[in-house]
């Protein structure tokens, strides 16, 4: 896939108000810190498309891109820390979780997950917590120029087996680096391949 266009059209913090559509729509989340939005600025190949912060936390809102005049693009706040107090992350929480089973053009959720750690609880139950609610999604591993070919076979076999303890078959996995560029093609023709099916079906 090509990106011929990438624009900023809207931010909110409540998915009533997010744009009238019925183009689809592809979110990304993760927990703080993962390389969201360097990860979507290298897909779109925007080096300002997502702002980027050394700080963790810092997307506090749901913000929709339009790609290509034929679907969204959707950076979603992440979760798990925020330098937040608790009354914010509650409302973090909800207004991910609204989206995410209320929004009707979603057709898929990248999930964002560090290759240099190991599977953590909070993403194996929000894994868990997709599935019983039927959510379409795939997980991407960030910053995989960060470890050696070797060690990055390794976490994700060892992430994979944890996986299969509760998933059959397997949801999707994609590779990146938002340094090289790796994996881009891969999750950029796997929504093209979503949006093909999509267009057949109407």
């Amino acid at each position: 896939m090509i990106i011929s266009s990438a624009e900023f059209i809207k931010s909110n913090t409540d998915v009533r108000f997010c744009p009238e559509t019925q183009l689809p729509e592809y979110a990304f989340i993760g927990r703080s810190n993962v390389g969201k939005s360097s990860l979507i600025n290298m897909l779109t190949e925007r080096n300002k498309l997502a702002l980027i912060s050394s700080k963790p936390g810092k997307t506090l809102l749901i913000n929709h891109f339009l790609i290509n005049q034929a679907w969204y693009l959707v950076d979603l706040p992440g979760y798990g820390y925020a330098r937040t107090g608790l009354q914010q992350r509650e409302k973090l929480k909800k207004m991910i979780e609204s989206y995410i089973l209320f929004r009707k053009p979603l057709v898929n959720l990248f999930v964002l997950i560090d290759s240099r750690i190991e599977a953590q609880k909070i993403d194996l139950q929000f894994f868990e917590w997709l599935g019983t609610h039927e959510i379409p999604f795939s997980i991407v591993f960030t910053k995989i120029d960060k470890l050696s070919k070797t060690k990055l076979l390794q976490n994700k076999t060892n992430y994979e087996q944890k996986l299969a303890e509760t998933w059959d078959p397997l949801p999707p996995i994609f590779v990146t680096s938002s340094q090289t560029g790796e994996g881009r093609d891969d999750v950029l023709n796997y929504i093209e391949t979503i949006n093909q099916q999509l267009q057949k079906s109407y």
